[in-house]
């Protein structure tokens, strides 16, 4: 990501070199790979969005807002077609990846900003740096949401 420009790269890893530059929003941060769905996840704190990018074209298709107030770390689940977008405050956005929009908002602990997700057990883990801890989500399989513990799993969905 080249900072400052609201661009991102996109690197071929085997001969090193760049394929092509694609513009985002305001400072992106986070980025994330669905390969199943050869798409990308790009986070723009500044823009509280999300830019999602084909793999396929280099473009973006879509913009998802996030909301107040920024978007840091993401995640993708391929399988549960799920991307987790942490906040920066006390929530982290769940995004569909089949409708990429924000389906489920889930309280984790105070300034969220690191995502990741385990894609066997579906299990996504935020860090929060103001608590020093890291919340367990379980993530709602082939739903995309996401669920603060296994008995509050996909509820109301």
């Amino acid at each position: 990501m080249a900072g400052g420009r609201n661009l991102v790269s996109v690197i071929n890893g085997r001969a090193n070199t760049v394929l092509a530059t694609v513009r985002v929003g305001r400072d992106p941060f986070g980025v994330a790979v669905n390969p199943r769905a050869n798409t990308i996840y790009v986070t723009n704190a500044a823009s509280e969005t999300v830019s999602v990018i084909s793999g396929r074209a280099n473009t973006v298709v879509a913009t998802v807002r996030t909301g107040y107030p920024a978007a840091f770390g993401v995640a993708a689940d391929p399988q549960a077609k799920a991307v987790s977008v942490a906040n920066g405050d006390d929530q982290t956005m769940v995004i569909s990846g089949r409708t990429n929009t924000v389906v489920a908002r889930v309280p984790v602990g105070p300034c969220a900003v690191g995502a990741a997700t385990d894609p066997r057990t579906h299990t996504i883990y935020v860090t929060n740096l103001c608590g020093n801890t890291v919340s367990v989500l379980v993530s709602c399989r082939g739903r995309g949401a996401a669920a603060s513990s296994p008995e509050a799993r996909c509820r109301k969905e």
